[in-house]
């Protein structure tokens, strides 16, 4: 039994279908790459798993970890063990890091943090990331840059322990040295929590160090190929236009 089971769903946005009967299987330990052209609905997929109420399921199924979620609102997923990384972090002011964070382990798990132990691990991942500690007791990405951001996403992949993470262009903005920094934390969660991954991306420098599995190609809000980890090497050198046509 796969762990995501997305049955032929249809989504709309403001009364603008987006997505078309798209089905998508993904299992646990598998990284699954969604690529395609701008407007095709990468993003419009990851918002409808999480239950965003702005996206309007017109029909289909949700299944994950053989529980029917289709209806359920965001927080279920959350803690049925989904994760979204947000393609544009937003500023959470009076929250610091780690309380967040602390604050959503003891919410998934539905039991009290003991603060040592998490301290601890908080500590490493952070090292992990290159983030220096001063951020986890800062305002939730309050005055932090686009690189920081995105790392402070990674770390609360790697302290939520989710058994199935979406990753929006979580490379989008990043120099070369954040990628390879973020890249590090994935492949840390890939390593130590056999989860499912569904990586949303336009560049493909954050799969440079990671085990690809699948790699899909989204069109016109259907899935019109997919392939291995080879596909990825396909697009970037030539593109999408055969399968646009």
């Amino acid at each position: 039994m796969p762990l995501l089971d997305v049955q032929n769903i249809s989504v709309s946005v403001e009364e603008k279908q987006v997505l078309k009967n798209l089905s998508l299987q993904i299992g646990a330990g598998e990284t699954h790459v969604l690529m395609g052209p701008n407007g095709a609905g990468k993003s419009t997929l990851g918002n409808a798993l999480m239950g965003n109420p702005v996206y309007t399921l017109n029909s289909g199924k949700i299944i994950f970890d053989g529980q029917d979620l289709t209806d359920e609102k965001t927080d279920k997923r959350a803690k049925a063990g989904m994760f979204l990384s947000f393609q544009n972090p937003l500023e959470v002011p009076g929250i610091s890091l780690e309380t967040f964070i602390r604050s959503s382990l003891q919410q998934r798990t539905g039991e009290r943090v003991k603060l040592f132990q998490f301290q601890k691990e908080l500590k490493a991942n952070m090292q992990l990331l290159n983030m220096d500690e001063s951020y986890a007791k800062r305002d939730l990405n309050v005055g932090f840059s686009g690189g920081e951001r995105k790392k402070s996403e990674i770390l609360q992949l790697l302290m939520l322990k989710p058994k199935f993470a979406i990753l929006d262009e979580t490379d989008s903005g990043l120099d070369v040295d954040a990628v390879r920094t973020v890249s590090k934390g994935i492949e840390e969660y890939q390593r130590t929590q056999n989860g499912g991954l569904l990586i949303i991306t336009h560049s493909t420098r954050i799969l440079e160090s990671l085990n690809v599995t699948h790699t899909h190609i989204l069109v016109k809000g259907s899935i019109v190929h997919s392939g291995d980890a080879s596909l990825v090497k396909e697009i970037n050198e030539n593109g999408f236009d055969k399968y646009i046509k």
